[in-house]
């Protein structure tokens, strides 16, 4: 039987099981049944932030695969809400984006730790910002014009 099978009373807080209960809770999961009969959850508070990104980014995922979905598709600001920073983007690259925000959601349930899901939505809000910038934007995306380049001789003199 695992610490999450085993469910402790509220009476068992005030007795030595509340070892027990802080014990499980730290291992990752720990339930109480409430005197009114509520069921409660105590777990590391990293689980929980984990558990609130990938509710977060799950639903944004969600939602852009839907804008994404519609054959007319280009998002307004509004519709992109929390990203709006990706406004930026055409809908090749959203789509791109999608995939790997999806990616990341599963790897980062997979290994418990959001780290990868942060560093892909830092690397586009990083490339966002990047495209932000006309000139930036010309170079990044190779519509500016090049100018003639030359090869440049070693100066006289330079010691080996």
């Amino acid at each position: 039987m695992s610490s999450g099978d085993v469910i402790f009373q509220s009476t068992d807080l005030a007795t030595q099981r509340r070892t027990e209960f802080l014990d499980a809770a730290r291992s990752g999961l720990a339930r109480l049944r409430d005197k009114n009969g509520t069921s409660l959850v105590m777990l590391p508070e990293r689980h929980l932030q984990l558990l609130e990104e990938l509710r977060k980014w799950s639903s944004v995922h969600l939602r852009l695969e839907r804008l994404l979905a519609r054959p007319d598709f280009r998002p307004t600001v509004q519709e992109l809400g929390d990203l709006a920073w990706l406004r930026v983007f055409d809908c090749e690259d959203l789509r791109e984006f999608a995939e790997e925000l999806g990616e990341a959601i599963v790897a980062a349930d997979s290994d418990n730790d959001a780290a990868v899901l942060h560093e892909c939505l830092d690397a586009w809000k990083t490339t966002a910002r990047q495209l932000e910038d006309p000139m930036r934007r010309s170079v990044l995306l190779g519509k500016g014009v090049v100018p003639d380049l030359v090869e440049a001789e070693r100066p006289q003199g330079e010691l080996e």
